[in-house]
Order: structure tokens, then C-alpha cells, then sequence
């Protein structure tokens, strides 16, 4: 992940509009069977004919209208149930007897569509004003209703007010997730923005810090106030109020200079070994294996950047004379790259101190940038006997399967 994280997240509530496009479809060939099968109980079935072709024309041209939350208006909704209670109140036009019987209305359960598109839309306050609606026509159309029409009636009214408060929660819950989301995402680039500020800009203000001290005269205020930024731009970091655009360090200049995701390109694939192969020297001991190490290009850049905080931290703290072996080892599923010095190693407590201060080298040039690979960062340090840090990471990055990154 080279650019800004971007994450590629569906509405939870639109397989609900699928299932009810579906659902429209099917219930209307339900109610035209029904209809065909007891054709031979409509005294009018001319007006059964009339309203079945048109509800078939209306469910057809209305699908896309429930396709999504954003094309089903408020307007179309009361158009819709305008369509559910005229067929419920002209089933005693075309059958005489309707009154006094408990067989279907003319639009049968297709109604139900229409209350659930109000629950889907509104919540459960819509669902209760329409499966009321309907309900009354109900009660109209029978006249004098059975116990089974007052049946169905609460069932319809329970459900779709059951399903709008399900949708109203699903909803909450989404946004929770996304502003979630949106946090993790900025709290990545602020980390990533830390790391590459310790990288560059800290490193060399502490550096000015340590030379001006040791040449004395001007040096030394220049050295002083060079210590004073360091703390200030650490404090700075530590409190979070970065701004989340990354930065890296112009070689030919010195400068700062903002990278956004339009300057990065798709990842390709590099051999760790040639990053790594720089850091050999006098008092560096690489070992590699003999054939090329592939890992995603970001993946081995970010790994072999903790490489290099981990090394500075052994010319830092374990002195100029200390050595250090790098060791790269290419397992089928993961890379294994082992930092190790002879210094004297980490106090016990030290590492939560300096994090504590405001020093993120482990925190975050090592740790975070690991942590962000999915892989793992281990420091195992004894007073007076070294430090060795271990770094893992997957071959396959996180993510690379779900997020668009």
C-alpha cells in the first residue's frame, strides 16, 4: 500500500432491495395463479382480468424504482400502495361472495411488497403507517372479518415494522463502521507520516543536536536549538496533530515535499536482497540466500526501511564500534530478516520510556511499518549481551485480496 488506504465497502441493506425486487415478481405470478386457478368464483372476472394485467404491467416497469433506497421516492411509495389498496378493495367487485369467505384478495400477499418498500425506506414508522393503511382496507374489503383476516393482518403489521426497525439498526451500524473505518484509516497515514519523519527529519536534527554539542563554540547553539526542534516536531507527532498527507525526503534538495496517491504507481515485485545488499560494510554482516527473495515492491521497501531504523538504532545506542549481522532467510510463506548486534543491549523498561518521550523508532519506523504489512516485529534484547530484532512478513500482504489499496 504505497498511496492512502482506500477501502471498498457496500450498502449492508441492498441484497434487502434485491430480495424485494425478486419478491414483487414472484408474488405477482402467485396472485395471477391463484386467480386462474379460482377464475370460475368471479361473478365480474372481467375486473379481475383488468387490474391483474395492470398490477403485471406495474411491477414490471417499477423494478428499478426498488431497485435502491435513493429511486424509491416517497412519491412512487404512495403510488405503489395506491396499487396494493385498490386491489384489496375491488376483490368484492369481482367477487360477489368475498364478504363472506376468507380466499385471497386480488393482489393477494403481493401487498406485502409495497409495506415492506416502506419498512426498507423509512424504517419502522414508515412500515406501521402503511401496514396500517392496509390493514384498514382489509378490514373494509371483508366487511365483517374472520379471526383469520385479523390474523394476517397483525402478521403483516408485526413483520414489516420488525424488518424497518432491522434496517434502522442495520443502518446505525453501518455508519458506525464506516466513521470507524475513516478513523483506522487517517491513524495509518498519521503513523506513516511519523515514520517518515523519524526516517529523515529527526534523524538529522539529532544529528545536528549531537555534532554542534561536540564541536563547541556557534556549533553548539546551532546544536541547541536543532535539539529544541527535535523535541518540539516529536511532541508534535506523538500528540497526533500531523496532517495526514505522507512526506519524504528530496535527496537532491534536502527538502520536505508531499507525496499524495497520485505520485505512486501499482506495485511490482523486488528482490529484497538487493535493498538490503547496501547495508554491508566493515561492521555489517549481510547473509542472503543464493536465490532472489521476491516480495511486492511496497512490501520490500517498507521491510527493508525497518532494516535500516533497526541499524540506526545500533549506531545510535551500541556505539560506533559495535557490529552488526543481518540475516534474510525466504520461507515459502513468509520473508525472516534478523537484525542483530553485539552492544549492550536495552535496559528493561527503556523501550516504553522512550515511546513515552516521544521517541517512536520501534514503535513506529519498526513495529508500524510491520504491522502494516501484516507481518510481525520481535526485539529480544538482554543487558550487556545485545539486541536482536526479527522481522516477519507474509508473502501474500493483507488486504490484497478484499481492500483496493
Amino acid at each position: 500500500m504505497a498511496g492512502r488506504e482506500r477501502v471498498v465497502r457496500m450498502s449492508v441493506e441492498q441484497p434487502l432491495w434485491r430480495a424485494l425486487t425478486a419478491y414483487r415478481v414472484l408474488t405477482f405470478v402467485y396472485a395471477a395463479l391463484l386467480a386462474g386457478f379460482g377464475r370460475e368464483k368471479y361473478e365480474r372476472p372481467w375486473v379481475a382480468v383488468a387490474f391483474l394485467a395492470f398490477l403485471a404491467l406495474w411491477t414490471l416497469i417499477t423494478l428499478p424504482r426498488v431497485a435502491n433506497a435513493a429511486s424509491c421516492t416517497k412519491r412512487f411509495l404512495g403510488l405503489d400502495l395506491t396499487v396494493a389498496l385498490t386491489g384489496i378493495l375491488l376483490t368484492p367487485l369481482a367477487d360477489l361472495d368475498a364478504q363472506h369467505s376468507d380466499g385471497p384478495t386480488l393482489p393477494s400477499i403481493w401487498t406485502a411488497g409495497s409495506v415492506l418498500a416502506f419498512a426498507l425506506k423509512g424504517g419502522w414508522r414508515w412500515a406501521a403507517f402503511a401496514s396500517t393503511l392496509v390493514a384498514a382496507a382489509n378490514i373494509v374489503e371483508r366487511g365483517e372479518p374472520s379471526e383469520d383476516t385479523f390474523h394476517n393482518v397483525l402478521l403483516v403489521w408485526v413483520a414489516s415494522i420488525a424488518i424497518g426497525y432491522v434496517v434502522e439498526v442495520a443502518r446505525a451500524s453501518e455508519r458506525t463502521l464506516a466513521r470507524a473505518l475513516e478513523i483506522e484509516a487517517a491513524t495509518r497515514e498519521r503513523e506513516r507520516l511519523a515514520r517518515d519523519i523519524h526516517d529523515s527529519v529527526l534523524q538529522v536534527l539529532a544529528m545536528v543536536q549531537r555534532r554542534g554539542t561536540a564541536l563547541g563554540g556557534e556549533a553548539a547553539e546551532l546544536g541547541r536549538m536543532a535539539g529544541e526542534q527535535e523535541v518540539a516536531l516529536r511532541t508534535l507527532v506523538s500528540s497526533g496533530l500531523v496532517p495526514t498527507s505522507r512526506l519524504s525526503e528530496d535527496s537532491a534538495e534536502g527538502a520536505v515535499v508531499r507525496v499524495t496517491d497520485t505520485d505512486v504507481t501499482p506495485d511490482a515485485e523486488s528482490d529484497l536482497r538487493t535493498l538490503l545488499a547496501a547495508h554491508a560494510g566493515a561492521r555489517t554482516t549481510f547473509a542472503e540466500p543464493g536465490a532472489p527473495v521476491m516480495l511486492a515492491a511496497h512490501a520490500a521497501r517498507e521491510l527493508a526501511a525497518a532494516v535500516s531504523a533497526a541499524l540506526d538504532n545500533v549506531r545510535v545506542h551500541a556505539g560506533p564500534e559495535a557490529r552488526a549481522w543481518i540475516l534474510v532467510e525466504d520461507e515459502p510463506d513468509e520473508v525472516i530478516v534478523t537484525v542483530r548486534d553485539d552492544g549492550p543491549g536495552i535496559p528493561e523498561g527503556r523501550l516504553d520510556q522512550a515511546e513515552g518521550e516521544g521517541r517512536l523508532g520501534v514503535a513506529l519506523s519498526i513495529r508500524g511499518r510491520l504491522r502494516d504489512l501484516g507481518g510481525t516485529a520481535e526485539l529480544i534484547s538482554v543487558s550487556g549481551q545485545g539486541t536482536e530484532v526479527e522481522l516477519k512478513v507474509p508473502k501474500v500482504p493483507r488486504g490484497k485480496a478484499g481492500s483496493a489499496r
